[in-house]
């Protein structure tokens, strides 16, 4: 019998209709467009707003029937829906349990996985897993986060970063050799001091002192952050290109988390790959957290051919990061 692989063979996305410029934030906090452009790479980003849709539930739902629709694919034969997810609906119910009753996936498990801007990564590990163990057929993971629910915009250290989207896949069985091929994650503890949200946890739950105090807000020590996320995110993508005795020349594409261009720059700079051969939609959505590596993916799709070597490559708050060597399965 041939070896079961993992591979994607579907591709949807959704993103708000809300366009926010650096413009626009300029009206916010002091700051401007050049500054903003020469430090991030991002122009703007999309803000789920609420007479568009309330929730990451709205995004991963959008994108989920943009992916049904494209495949034509009944959603009662999906076996598990995974929603990738940073901004939960709430912290208790499953958002992926809602999303799966709304697209009618009524024969699907579905959960939660959070890993911050690494949540996606780790859910094409977790997808390829259950595929190449046989028991189920058909996966839809989902990256969404509504980043625009957990920003203080008078801050802006964060405020110029993040955005609201979400991306989906279909993970499937294939015997040809192509999809998941090898994956190098990893996690560091001591993180959680440079980039998290304080409050609205088990360790400091809600209370007036901590919404007043704005502990309920993301933050970040930007340049430890910079610092971490340059040097690991570049290590991991040199580490899989080197087990899998990959050149430079046998990598169509990386396919990094986008969280700053020069973080992304350092990184092909590391593979040996020119611009031509990195996906890059910052400009358009700045950081959508959960959603950057499959949005990629949509907006890439069509210039994607059946057995080009990616690369995927992600660093989130915990911290997490990792990369993972995958062949694209269709033209």
């Amino acid at each position: 019998m041939s070896k079961v692989t993992a591979a994607i063979t579907a591709v949807g996305s959704y993103v708000p209709k809300f366009v926010m410029t650096n413009k626009l934030l300029e009206e916010l906090v002091e700051t401007n467009d050049e500054w903003i452009t020469t430090r991030t790479g991002i122009k703007e980003r999309r803000i789920l707003k609420k007479d568009e849709g309330e929730g990451s539930s709205y995004l991963a739902i959008q994108a989920a029937t943009d992916l049904l629709q494209k495949r034509n694919l009944n959603p009662s034969e999906i076996d598990l829906i995974i929603v990738a997810t940073a901004t939960p609906d709430s912290m208790v119910a499953s958002t992926a349990a809602f999303v799966a009753s709304e697209i009618g996936a009524t024969n699907a498990f579905a959960y939660d996985l959070l890993a911050a801007c690494s949540s996606f990564l780790f859910g094409m590990s977790t997808a390829a897993s259950y595929i190449e163990s046989g028991r189920y057929k058909k996966i839809l993971l989902i990256g969404a986060d509504k980043m625009s629910s957990i920003i203080d915009y008078t801050d802006r250290t964060t405020c110029i970063i993040f955005g609201d989207g979400a991306g989906a896949v279909l993970f499937e069985p294939n015997t040809e050799g192509l999809g998941f091929q090898d994956e190098y994650l990893r996690a560091d503890g001591s993180g959680r001091k440079f980039l998290g949200m304080e409050a609205g946890g088990s360790l400091l739950p809600a209370t007036h002192e901590t919404v007043d105090a704005g502990q309920h807000f993301i933050f970040q020590d930007g340049k430890s952050v910079f610092k971490f996320a340059v040097s690991n995110m570049a290590d991991v993508a040199e580490k899989i290109m080197i087990r899998n005795k990959l050149t430079d020349a046998d990598v169509a594409w990386l396919v990094p988390h986008q969280a700053n261009k020069r973080i992304i720059d350092a990184t092909a700079n590391r593979m040996g790959l020119d611009s031509e051969r990195v996906m890059m939609n910052i400009q358009k959505y700045g950081n959508t957290t959960s959603a950057t590596l499959p949005l990629l993916l949509s907006d890439y799709e069509s210039q994607l051919k059946k057995g080009d070597n990616l690369v995927f490559a992600a660093f989130g708050g915990g911290f997490t990061w990792g990369s993972i060597y995958l062949k694209w399965a269709y033209n």
